[in-house]
């Protein structure tokens, strides 16, 4: 990573930085392809991927019908309703 390449991203992003912006952002940089190299670098065969890094089981409700919902109850609350459903105001034209 180099003045030439920052350059070249900056001007591609259509931004400026101020010098020092400029010295920090090519540290940081810098130090995130270094961090990259060293991680292809490392020797992953017969490691398996992994969707999660934990063993984790996820625990599913059983899928049955929710009888639970009291139309009646939660529209008594509600600023407007008509034949059972909610009104609101109108957004789009």
């Amino acid at each position: 990573m180099d003045q030439q390449t920052i350059d070249k991203l900056l001007s591609l992003c259509q931004l400026s930085l101020q010098p020092d912006d400029r010295e920090k952002l090519l540290r940081d940089l810098s130090s995130i392809v270094e961090l990259v190299d060293f991680m292809q670098s490392i020797d992953t065969d017969g490691v398996k991927p992994l969707a999660h890094p934990l063993e984790v089981n996820q625990r599913f409700r059983p899928d049955e019908p929710d009888t639970s919902f009291e139309q009646e109850r939660y529209q008594a609350i509600a600023p407007q309703t008509r034949d059972g459903l909610y009104l609101v105001p109108r957004v789009v034209e």
